[in-house]
């Protein structure tokens, strides 16, 4: 079987299943009835209109137009496929409007043009200006990809920027200021090696530039060699940077050179090479996805080497999405008429300062790391670091107002930087973060229903990913007719049948320690083995003696069948009188954590404070502050009915327990998100602060209602549910849960068991 044609496969399938494409166009205004309809249409839709054209600035009071970017390309440069055209490069467009939404909150039309012709390319981008609040340009070839930026810039007055230039141009400059301070060199005095004169080496070289670099030592390569004064075929750009010396090679330009750049192509620099460099060689190879030496054979060649490359799997990658989202979230926030030199710099030098900041815990978990601090592996920021919106966007908004390009300026720099991580969600980026965490260090998951395709596939992906190490319980034969029919390419599966031959001894043996850990518990010896025939009971055992990390199940299995299991060979952990379940839902303003919603069918106070604590455990696990509300159809004594009382008691419990945990009840569910009528109205609520994040239900009915509305209706997406309170970690799918859903799970399973090791 083929891995590479496999991951093909499902790149397709992911593309095309559902939906086709990564994007969709949402309203934002409500839209239900004939008098919504009437604002948002005609009638009403009047009245904007003759206000914007009485004052054109208002179209970005009443429209889109000021969170909207548009991302245009003519695909003649799509990534490290060349030239594909327009139609193969929208996939392209719609990834990357998908990184601005989840980076930065901005909206993206993608717009594929079908011309190679840099006057009709500038014609319709320039008619396009009254739509959006901003341009970024995306894969368009050398070097017609200069004069049309140029010309956009001159003619237009939103903000235009070309990322592949000056994406790779600003984060690499932010390294290259940090490795340099490192190594105690001065920028004006460096000798620097450029291999590449695309748009991309020319963007960074001059940003090079403008950091303190003299021309005069900056070395360019392209394919046809050394780029000097005697070349006949150099267009501008590259003429711009060539100098007056002989054809010499690329080894030669590197003999005691400070700084290799590469963004050409994978392979091209030699271990010899990088030996010939001189003391603390800075060495940024970024050519995609192979760099120009590998990171294991620089660092072999030159133990006192700073290197960068393009990949995540090595310290310091040099990653556009540190930039683009958040140049253009602060050019936006100020309605900048241009994104220009000083904005450019000003976010190299915000990167540079992040990198010396304390790393926060939440970042250094999701890279599975102790810790993380400024120095020759850690050069500039991490793509996953939260505090990336909040640092760059502002120091954009900033430059933009120095400069005079900012038609609304920010007075209050404090409020706006908590006005970025509200309208995010800052803590949205939950997945992507227990993804990493597992990443770091993967865990022997039991997979309990492996005869299903859906569970097979979703095990070839977790170990793809090098999330788990899958263990699959069921008939041997079954499971690999299976993966062959299916093409599911698995190395060296450990598959394990408990009604098998093979497994009669661990079975027996499971079975007389289960007897003998439960006794008179309703079951005789023999049915103590016995039952170890079933896969739940068989893997549950596996992870209590330590033979495994984490068991998922119930995909095509009741709920009880599954937590009895687990219940009964694993137990509850120390101190813990209630297990309980957990969901978390992702949405736009940040995950909410919703307990109990699956175990306990009608608790008491006693246990609903022990659930609150257990959920607000998992909830600050993720790094996020928990805020706790214990859900009713009363605010704070307005009900005198024990079932209100119940809660209220529960929160007082809670707080007794622990007096800084922030909960707080009994509560409606609405007040509870509403901070100005609770402090008018409660000013004494520990929940004035506003952001609850944890939600604590009454009952077992009552939870389950409002997790299945969150996820019919609103549309949310939800992990979970997650059991808390066992001794190692089980987690049960959801009946008929998708392949993503059960890699969701594998990794929150694994990122359990990472704490209970």
């Amino acid at each position: 079987m083929d891995t590479k044609r496999n991951i093909q496969q499902e790149a397709l399938d992911y593309h095309a299943n559902g939906r086709p494409g990564k994007i969709k166009v949402v309203p934002t205004k409500n839209t239900k009835t004939q008098r919504d309809l009437s604002l948002a249409y005609s009638p009403g839709v009047a009245e904007p209109c003759l206000k914007i054209k009485e004052n054109t600035e208002d179209v970005y009071k009443y429209t889109a137009k000021g969170n909207l970017v548009a991302v245009i390309s003519n695909g003649t440069a799509v990534l490290g496929l060349g030239n594909i055209g327009p139609e193969a490069s929208k996939p392209v467009m719609e990834g990357k409007g998908v990184l601005f939404k989840i980076f930065a909150d901005i909206d993206v039309f993608d717009l594929e043009l079908n011309t190679k012709s840099i006057d009709e390319f500038v014609t319709v981008v320039k008619a396009l200006e009254p739509t959006f609040g901003g341009v970024n340009l995306e894969d368009i070839k050398a070097p017609e990809c200069f004069e049309i930026e140029r010309r956009l810039k001159e003619e237009m007055n939103i903000p235009v920027m070309h990322d592949d230039q000056h994406g790779t141009a600003m984060i690499s400059g932010a390294a290259l200021i940090n490795a340099l301070e490192i190594v105690n060199k001065d920028i004006t005095t460096i000798k620097m090696v450029v291999s590449g004169a695309g748009a991309a080496a020319v963007a960074c070289s001059r940003m090079y530039l403008n950091l303190g670099v003299s021309k005069d030592n900056i070395t360019m390569f392209d394919v046809d060699g050394v780029i000097n004064k005697e070349r006949t075929n150099l267009d501008e750009s590259r003429m711009f940077f060539a100098r007056d010396i002989g054809n010499i090679s690329m080894a030669d330009a590197l003999v005691d050179a400070d700084v290799f750049i590469g963004l050409s192509a994978g392979n091209i620099l030699s271990q010899d090479m990088v030996r010939a460099m001189a003391k603390d060689p800075i060495v940024f190879a970024m050519a995609n996805p192979n760099p120009e030496i590998t990171y294991d054979e620089a660092v072999a060649a030159r133990p006192d080497i700073i290197m960068a490359t393009g990949r995540s799997d090595y310290p310091n990658q040099v990653n556009n999405v540190l930039g683009f989202p958040f140049i253009f979230r602060g050019a936006l926030d100020v309605r900048a008429t241009a994104i220009n030199e000083e904005m450019k710099m000003a976010a190299a030098y915000a990167l540079a300062a992040l990198a010396k900041q304390p790393v926060p815990e939440i970042v250094t978990k999701a890279y599975g790391l102790k810790s993380m601090t400024f120095g020759r592996d850690y050069i500039i920021p991490k793509p996953l670091d939260p505090r990336l919106l909040s640092t760059v966007a502002p120091a954009i908004a900033k430059a933009a107002m120095e400069t005079g390009v900012a038609r609304t300026p920010i007075a209050d720099f404090e409020a706006y930087k908590l006005e970025l991580n509200d309208r995010l969600g800052i803590n949205n980026s939950i997945i992507r973060l227990v993804n990493a965490k597992a990443r770091q260090n993967p865990q022997r998951i039991v997979f309990a229903e492996a005869d299903n395709v859906k569970v097979l596939k979703a095990a070839q992906i977790v170990e793809e990913e090098g999330f788990a190490f899958p263990i699959l319980l069921g008939n041997e034969k079954r499971i690999n007719q299976l993966i062959a029919e299916h093409n599911i390419e698995l190395k060296n599966p450990v598959i394990i049948d408990p009604r098998s031959d093979a497994s009669m001894s661990k079975r027996i043996a499971y079975g007389e320690q289960f007897f003998a850990e439960r006794p008179r518990k309703g079951m005789n010896a023999y049915e103590a083995k016995k039952i170890m025939r079933e896969r739940n009971y068989f893997g549950c055992m596996m992870v209590a003696n330590g033979e495994a990390d984490g068991l998922i199940s119930g995909l095509t299995r009741s709920y009880p069948e599954t937590i009895r299991p687990a219940l009964q060979t694993i137990g509850k952990a120390p101190g813990v009188n209630k297990v309980a379940g957990m969901y978390i839902v992702l949405t736009p303003k940040g995950p909410l954590f919703l307990a109990d919603a699956t175990v306990n069918l009608t608790p008491n106070a006693e246990e609903l404070a022990e659930i609150a604590q257990l959920a607000a455990e998992e909830v600050a696990r993720f790094n996020i502050e928990p805020k706790v509300a214990m859900l009713s159809y009363s605010n704070f004594g307005s009900s005198d009915t024990p079932e209100a009382r119940m809660m209220g008691t529960a929160a007082r419990i809670a707080k007794e327990r622990n007096p800084d945990l922030i909960i707080d009840g009994e509560i409606q569910a609405g007040l509870a998100f509403d901070t100005a009528v609770l402090k008018e109205n409660y000013p004494f609520s520990d929940l004035v602060g506003g952001g609850v994040n944890t939600l604590i239900f009454p009952n077992l009915s009552s939870g389950n209602i409002a997790y299945n509305l969150l996820k019919e209706v609103a549309d949310f997406e939800i992990i979970g549910p997650i059991l808390l309170g066992l001794n190692k970690p089980v987690h049960i799918l959801q009946l008929g849960s998708s392949v993503q859903q059960i890699v969701n799970m594998v990794a929150m399973t694994a990122f359990d068991a990472q704490g209970n090791r």
